[in-house]
């Protein structure tokens, strides 16, 4: 496989977690009428324009999308591990969250661990390292 065809592939991994990650929370929110606390809005702010950089990027054929992934992938990923140290009480709350949607309340629990931080966590940690793998594609020309 060519290594712009390897490109383009990892740049649709990341539009296909993205896309589920959107549609996610929008599920959540809109049909199981969870109502999203403040760093998971500040999360969705990071990962909803992905979405458009991403099909930008490959509709224009761009070598510098990666770049311009990246700094909402790891500001993503700092808030989340942020909302999961908050979450599990290993540190106390800095940004406040409001009492109709606190940031420690459990509303969801698959399998006796998995929460909606802990897959947003694993979220950006996928989009992390898909972003990485599709960079150095791009350097090794």
């Amino acid at each position: 496989m060519k290594k712009e065809d390897q490109y383009n592939l990892y740049l649709i991994l990341q539009l296909f977690v993205v896309l589920a990650s959107i549609f996610g929370s929008l599920f959540f929110s809109e049909i199981m009428k969870f109502v999203p606390c403040n760093l998971c809005w500040y999360q969705r702010l990071c990962v909803y324009p992905m979405a458009f950089i991403i099909m930008t990027g490959l509709y224009l054929k761009s070598k510098d999308t990666v770049q311009f992934l990246l700094p909402f992938t790891a500001t993503g990923l700092f808030i989340s591990i942020y909302h999961n140290l908050v979450y599990y009480k290993v540190i106390t709350i800095i940004v406040p969250c409001t009492e109709s949607a606190p940031c420690t309340q459990q509303q969801l629990n698959w399998f006796g661990f998995v929460t909606i931080p802990l897959l947003s966590l694993l979220t950006f940690i996928l989009l992390l390292t898909l972003n990485v793998a599709t960079r150095s594609l791009s350097k090794k020309k």
